[in-house]
């Protein structure tokens, strides 16, 4: 028996994850991405599916952000019928976040037909929220750390990555005629020392593995990101002033939650009201609730009445009423809402409503890519556009470094390490051309390592009659 690996993304970019591993008369994929951020990459996603969407026979997810699920209902539309296995957290998670993408995906091309930007006649989006909800029944969740066959042939076993919830590396044992071959899939790394996710699982063996590389290139900052939040509020708090976060609503939100309930309990913030405006967000902190066991703070969460995502100080928005309630709030309270990078969502009218005030300040929390709101407030813009109005940047900008769910360099190395033997061969994945480069270089140079970095719809021969 032969087998075969093709990069159908998430190689030369940080985007698009999928991979179609070929046994010959079994064909499946990892992961099914979306390709997301410059125009080029985006294209892929219209690009016709390079084989019969049929002849597919499973898909193995390593966790639910968009760039490994969010094309899911476009394979499916296109035909695929089969399972579409992935831990049990993340068959929750990609629910609610599939059906925003679909949502998304609807809005997008409604504002391209009727703004007449696009160069069709008639733009249709590239699925619809229907389109996502035909996933789901399709989705069969596994627990972590225990195999389950999805051919005759082929067992696969999570285990825990850290990074998000129900996040995993994938190990994939193929039953060949002679041999006995091992594949491993880092998925998505989390921190080594996350207060929220449990550490990646270190793994003995893999005869062939495919490492992610986005921080392959850099070595997270070594401060303590809590202490500067708590400095960052105390200052908005000494203008009797509102803080505004915009977070990510999976993953980024709890653990800003986390931090502020740890601060206000510990006495370094004083206790103010904390609004989190985002249904997704309230959506997926539940989830953290329902599968306590896949984190670090069951122990926290035991505690029914004061926890750091239950608590008198805490208060969950889902209603547009509610949220609207906020544009006339004064005084000392913190927001947290997405979008992240402030290029949509509820947080536009916390910012149009709240940046032309002096004494307000504005927390920023995570990666902010170039050309969105979030980037040209960092980069000290006097006014953002929002709502087409040119809104006036009075309020200040804070910056909190060091909250990024990513391995950075030293963590890839350090999970690297737990293999016991090298691998036949390492494909370097997930990552921009630069941290690709620098992660394969100290894993040939430190570790003696087979090291290729694939290039998209590149294929390769794994095994040959194993």
């Amino acid at each position: 028996m032969n087998v075969n690996v093709k990069f159908l993304g998430g190689s030369g970019a940080v985007t698009g994850s999928k991979y179609l591993i070929d046994l010959g008369n079994f064909e499946f994929l990892v992961d099914c991405g979306l390709f997301q951020g410059p125009r080029e990459l985006r294209a892929r996603n219209w690009d016709k599916f390079p084989m019969p969407v049929d002849e597919m026979e499973a898909i193995v997810l390593t966790h639910g952000h968009l760039d490994h699920i969010g094309y899911l209902p476009k394979i499916v539309k296109q035909g695929f019928r089969g399972p579409i296995y992935c831990t049990e957290a993340t068959a929750e998670l990609a629910k609610i976040l599939l059906l925003d993408s679909g949502k998304l995906q609807e809005e997008e091309a409604e504002y391209a037909r009727k703004k007449g930007y696009s160069k069709h006649e008639d733009p249709q989006p590239l699925y619809t929220m229907e389109d996502a909800e035909a996933v789901f029944p399709l989705l069969v969740p596994q627990p972590f750390e225990t195999p389950f066959s999805i051919s005759d042939r082929v067992k696969v076993t999570y285990y825990y990555a850290g990074h998000i919830l129900g996040a995993a590396i994938v190990k994939i044992v193929i039953q060949g005629d002679q041999q006995t071959k091992k594949l491993v899939f880092s998925g998505d790394l989390g921190r080594y020392h996350d207060p929220i996710m449990y550490p990646p699982t270190r793994i003995p063996k893999a005869d062939i593995l495919w490492i992610e590389s986005t921080y392959g290139d850099r070595k997270a900052p070594t401060n303590k990101p809590e202490d500067e939040l708590a400095r960052a509020i105390l200052d908005v708090f000494d203008r009797n002033g509102l803080a505004i976060i915009p977070a990510f609503a999976v993953g980024r939100t709890q653990l800003i939650m986390y931090h502020l309930y740890q601060l206000m309990e510990k006495g370094k913030i004083p206790k103010a009201p904390i609004f989190v405006d985002s249904p997704m967000a309230i959506d997926a902190t539940k989830l953290y609730l329902d599968f306590h066991k896949d984190h670090r703070l069951s122990a926290m969460l035991e505690d029914d009445d004061q926890h750091a995502f239950k608590h008198p100080n805490l208060h969950y928005f889902q209603k547009q009423e509610q949220s609207m309630s906020l544009n006339e709030y004064r005084g000392k309270a913190i927001i947290i809402s997405a979008s992240g990078m402030a290029t949509g969502g509820r947080v536009l009218h916390h910012l149009f409503h709240h940046l032309p005030e002096e004494k307000n300040g504005i927390i920023v929390v995570g990666y902010q890519a170039e050309g969105t709101r979030g980037r040209r407030l960092l980069d000290g813009e006097e006014s953002v556009r929002i709502y087409g109005i040119e809104v006036s940047v009075k309020a200040k900008i804070y910056q909190i470094e060091g909250l990024s769910a990513h391995a950075d360099q030293d963590e890839l190395m350090d999970w690297a390490e737990g293999f016991c033997d090298k691998p036949k061969m390492t494909f370097v994945i997930h990552g921009e051309k630069e941290s690709s480069e620098a992660l394969a270089f100290k894993l040939k140079s430190e570790m003696g390592w087979n090291v290729t970095i694939p290039q998209y719809l590149e294929s390769f021969v794994l095994f040959e009659g194993i």
